[in-house]
């Protein structure tokens, strides 16, 4: 899941015959980013997004959990609410085409993932995502990060339960090749997974702080990385 490995990786050329042709949405895209970028101050573009309705409990709260096994499902369950929050689902999609918003709809206009996860030719993810969320109105902005891209097709949980998620994560072949101890730190540190606490205006931050999300995340690894439903056989 490491996007500085790909965000170098530009694609030319013409867009595969299968695809429709999106010369035309770049250029509309592209000139109404330089439009937005003009109008509105630059101090306004880092605007945070709207809080959560959901609140994060920090890994001292489920200390008096005895058992290892169900203190680690505890805290998985607990994370859940940021890996089943809009802002992380959208980039973990089911199949090809990413979501957008927080009723997580499919993305307009209408894009693939292409190889590298950033987008097919003629239509990147850059094309229209900048380096950083570009305020277009009052209530609404154009998301942007430096290395914005969707996760692994291995890593889509959109749909998935909980459980599933929690497999899935713990999961080298399905998480982007990481070890337990490399998922903390991408959970806790990675800049485009802290984006979903700065998502921009008109959409609703993901619950706590990434600070907290990632000390929950050590602490489920500490307790043993057990997930929700383990004991019933479910994982």
């Amino acid at each position: 899941m490491r996007a500085s490995a790909l965000v170098r990786d530009r694609v030319r050329g013409k867009v595969d015959s299968g695809l429709r042709d999106r010369r035309a949405p770049a250029a509309a895209c592209a000139l109404f980013l330089a439009f937005a970028a003009g109008c509105v101050p630059a101090e306004d573009q880092a605007e945070s997004g709207t809080a959560s309705s959901l609140t994060l409990r920090a890994p001292d709260d489920f200390v008096d959990i005895a058992d290892d096994g169900e203190r680690a499902a505890a805290l998985f369950t607990e994370m859940g609410k940021v890996l089943q929050h809009p802002r992380c689902v959208n980039c973990h999609p089911t199949g090809d085409e990413p979501l957008q918003g927080d009723d997580s709809r499919p993305h307009e206009p209408m894009v693939v993932r292409g190889a590298s996860g950033m987008g097919e030719a003629g239509m990147l993810c850059i094309t229209c995502h900048q380096p950083e969320n570009v305020r277009v109105s009052a209530d609404w902005s154009m998301p942007g990060h430096p290395h914005w891209l969707l996760a692994p097709a291995s890593a889509a949980w959109a749909g998935l339960s909980l459980a599933e998620i929690c497999e899935q994560v713990k999961d080298p072949a399905r998480n982007g090749g990481m070890s337990l101890e490399e998922v903390v730190d991408h959970m806790g540190e990675d800049a485009l997974v802290g984006w979903a606490w700065a998502p921009g205006a008109g959409r609703e931050r993901a619950p706590g702080t990434q600070r907290l999300f990632g000390q929950l995340t050590q602490a489920w690894v500490d307790a043993g990385a057990d997930c929700p439903g383990a004991s019933a056989g479910s994982g």
